[in-house]
């Protein structure tokens, strides 16, 4: 039985299916994150970039998340530079990044006056108590999600066990996991991440 070779159209099939977006799309996007994500930004960013707007894949989303993370910085902030640049090179950065800091610099300023005169208030206290509890449970629900496509390559779920045991079990500092593990994951990944692929087995 003879299989018929691709043709040009189910060869872009998949690159159709997401919408690189304009400079301005990144500002104003990125700004209405940034007016909505109070505790939880790389949740929100994730929705925004890979369900709803379909800018990248879910591969996609986590392989940029992992540079970000190795990046120094805050990672929502390395995310929207990265991204401005993947797609509209430096105006796309400045667009992403002044859209994403705009409001909340503002709401920072403001919110931290406020609180210089009601800190001591135990309603107060209460209130960023509940804040952190929400901003905790959004994090841990974007974890499993950018964690799921890694179950189907076991030398990348591996590392990440790894990692994740290193870091809130045996209590290593965040810079030494990531400069002990980030060489040996590059190695493995290049080595053995094709061999242990969940689509390879299925293939053969």
């Amino acid at each position: 039985m003879s299989i018929s070779p691709p043709t040009p159209a189910d060869r872009q099939a998949p690159a159709a299916a997401f919408n690189p977006p304009t400079s301005r799309e990144l500002f104003t996007g990125f700004l209405v994150l940034g007016m909505t994500a109070f505790g939880g930004a790389l949740p929100l960013a994730h929705r925004m970039v890979v369900e709803r707007r379909r800018w990248l894949s879910e591969e996609e989303f986590v392989q940029l998340l992992g540079l970000c993370q190795f990046l120094p910085g805050g990672n929502i902030i390395n995310l929207s530079v990265a991204l401005g640049m993947k797609f509209r090179g430096l105006r796309g950065a400045l667009a992403a990044i002044f859209g994403l800091i705009a409001v909340p610099s503002a709401v920072v300023v403001v919110l931290g006056i406020i609180y210089q005169h009601f800190q001591h208030d135990p309603n107060v206290r209460h209130l960023f108590a509940g804040l952190a509890a929400a901003a905790a449970g959004l994090l841990i629900q974007m974890a499993v999600k950018i964690a799921l496509p890694l179950r189907r390559n076991l030398v990348l779920a591996v590392l990440a066990i790894v990692c994740f045991i290193a870091i809130a079990f045996v209590r290593i500092p965040l810079v030494w996991v990531m400069l002990v593990m980030t060489p040996i994951s590059v190695v493995l990944t290049a080595r053995f991440g094709d061999r242990f692929s969940a689509k390879d087995k299925v293939a053969k």
